[in-house]
């Protein structure tokens, strides 16, 4: 047994307590150990953290338990601590458990550690120690601050000394996206890790986030972002102030070009499509103004915008109506019309019901008339013949013209 490291005092102490377990177990060697289990378990701790060590016995029969480095030398042997280590500290100690804190965890505390149990033959449990480190701050750089829209950009994210090597994420916004990573093993197993991303830009990405997100045991939420700056040539728009309706021989014309982009358009042009410029249009900036149109005025008018990526344009396509007639109303009012229909309507309802009871009246008098001579007849035959027009078997009278 290794007791390496230990004073005078303690190594006396050591071998006390030994000789007394032995004293006190007797015959040791022959009790049976059948039953007894030893267990122990794995401790992941992150460097300068604190780990604890646990030695449990299940069914002990007063069997001394002690616990040792890597190197097998002895932490604890019972209660008693011979390594002069005061980072390590007991936390619990009984018949079924010998429970151990190490403090301020560095790398060089990695490794297996035995739990032994004594018995015939003695029992022995291992428990490894492993040491993460985290990475630094992730470091995130970019081939160019700025980027013009359809080009191509490279940024990179790098996660310096960990231990595992860290796995590096990326996201723009809330798309996920991939890199290209390389590792590099550096002392003691610890990992630099840099990973490499290629995209092409829009317009649209302008101030959008770029994330770049380390994965590692040691850490959680550890990330870095940058905000994408793209350069995009103008949009442009030509809006009509004036008229609000049709362009009319005699009018007035007034166009505006709005047009924006990154950075801001530096020059606005207006020119007429295969075309000369009407002679009195006057040009005050983005703004066109055309007054007295007439049909020769007719064309395709555009706006032309321009910055450092390139330039766009927009067209208004005027066509000039006749004039309207002198007192004719710039504006049909579809209230009064929908009036006017109904006066008509109701009208043409009204005479209606009046002549259906004039031809209703005049229709009863009618007949009331041809069955007039029906009254005076002497007998019914008579009055048969008189109202169907008061003919007879007597002939006509006939007049005749000389």
């Amino acid at each position: 047994m290794a007791i390496s490291g230990l004073g005078s005092h303690s190594i006396s102490l050591f071998f006390c307590v030994v000789l007394a377990t032995f004293l006190h177990k007797g015959a040791a060697q022959t009790i049976s150990v059948q039953g007894q289990n030893l267990v122990t378990n794995n401790v992941s701790v992150v460097e300068g953290e604190t780990a604890i060590i646990s030695c449990r016995v299940k069914n002990n029969d007063d069997s001394v338990i002690q616990l040792l480095n890597p190197n097998r030398q002895t932490i604890y042997f019972r209660d008693v601590r011979p390594l002069k280590d005061s980072r390590f500290q007991l936390v619990n100690f009984s018949d079924n458990e010998l429970l151990v804190s190490l403090s301020n965890v560095s790398l060089s505390d990695e490794g297996r550690y035995v739990c032994q149990l004594y018995t015939d033959p003695p029992q022995e449990a291992y428990a490894d120690i492993t040491v993460l480190v985290p990475p630094g701050n992730p470091i995130l750089e970019s081939r160019e601050e700025i980027v013009s829209e359809g080009n191509e950009t490279e940024i990179t994210c790098t996660a310096m000394g960990s231990k595992p090597a860290s796995t590096i994420k990326w996201m723009k916004g809330d798309q996920p996206l991939q890199g290209e990573a390389t590792v590099e093993e550096l002392y003691d197993r610890m990992f630099t890790v840099t990973s490499r991303l290629r995209l092409t830009v829009s317009k649209e990405d302008d101030g959008v986030a770029v994330i770049c997100i380390i994965d590692h045991p040691a850490v959680k939420d550890f990330q870095a972002q940058k905000y994408l700056e793209v350069q995009y040539k103008p949009e442009v728009k030509i809006v009509v102030e004036f008229p609000e309706g049709l362009t009319r021989e005699g009018e007035n014309l007034e166009l505006t070009c709005k047009a924006k982009g990154k950075p801001q358009p530096h020059q606005i042009n207006w020119l007429k499509v295969d075309d000369d410029f009407p002679s009195h249009a006057v040009i005050t900036g983005s703004d066109l103004f055309i007054e007295n149109l007439n049909k020769s005025y007719n064309g395709t008018y555009r706006c032309v915008a321009s910055n450092l990526v390139g330039e766009a344009y927009d067209d208004y396509i005027l066509y000039v109506y006749d004039s309207r007639p002198d007192g004719a109303p710039q504006k049909i009012d579809h209230a009064v019309i929908g009036g006017v229909v109904a006066v008509v309507v109701f009208a043409m309802l009204c005479l209606l019901i009046v002549l259906g009871r004039y031809f209703a009246r005049h229709k009863g008098t009618y007949f009331t008339h041809e069955a007039k001579g029906a009254d005076d007849a002497a007998d019914a035959d008579t009055a048969i013949i008189n109202a169907e027009g008061g003919h007879n078997n007597s002939d006509d009278k006939k007049e005749y013209y000389i």
